[in-house]
Parts: structure tokens; C-alpha cells; sequence
């Protein structure tokens, strides 16, 4: 007799974010470092467990392929780009914790 497979499930989160780690994008492989930084980043503000969760993933392409590191932010669909780690923290802080887009960084809406 086999088990039943474990239905799936998912905890509340707030948002997510998406961070270009493609060659094309960031050759110099600075998407891959900010995608390292994210987590610590979000740890000390908060964000990384609990309800005001924010998911993280990373992806080869986002179709912009300039520009980078590119970095999307959803549900709001806002897209960042040229974004440096002085850049990713301001956006941690002001877009993630607080709620405020760093308009000055914003180069695509949905």
C-alpha cells in the first residue's frame, strides 16, 4: 500500500522578487552576487520568514537582456535596473519593507 502524495501548500507571502542572473544581462556575473546578497538583506529587515514574507527566485532571462542586473518586483510588476547592491538594499528597504518604490531606479510597469 503506497502513501498518498503530500497535496501541496504554501505560506503567506507579500511578494516576490526576481533577479536576472543571465549572461547577457550582467556579464560581469553581478546578478548572481546580488541574488547572494539577497537573503542576508532580507533577514535584517524582517522579510525573510513569517506573513510579510518575500520570495526570491532567480532566472536566466527576463527578455531585457541590457541593462542589467534586472530586477522585477511582484505583484506590483515593477521593474529595476542597473541595480547594484547600494541599489538592491534601497530597494529591500524602501520597496520591500516599506512599501515605497524607488521610482528613481524604475524602468518598466506592468
Amino acid at each position: 500500500m503506497s502513501a498518498a502524495p503530500l497535496a501541496p501548500s504554501m505560506e503567506p507571502y507579500s511578494r516576490h522578487v526576481l533577479v536576472c542572473v543571465g549572461g547577457f544581462c550582467s556579464p560581469d556575473q553581478a546578478g548572481r552576487e546580488l541574488y547572494r546578497l539577497l537573503p542576508a538583506l532580507l533577514q535584517r529587515e524582517g522579510l525573510l520568514f513569517g506573513p510579510r514574507r518575500i520570495k526570491r527566485g532567480e532566472t536566466p532571462c527576463l527578455g531585457v537582456c541590457t541593462g542589467g542586473p534586472i530586477i522585477v518586483v511582484y505583484p506590483e510588476g515593477i521593474w529595476y535596473a542597473g541595480v547594484t547592491p547600494a541599489l538592491l538594499e534601497r530597494i529591500v528597504v524602501e520597496h520591500l519593507r516599506d512599501g515605497r518604490v524607488v521610482e528613481d531606479a524604475v524602468f518598466h510597469r506592468l
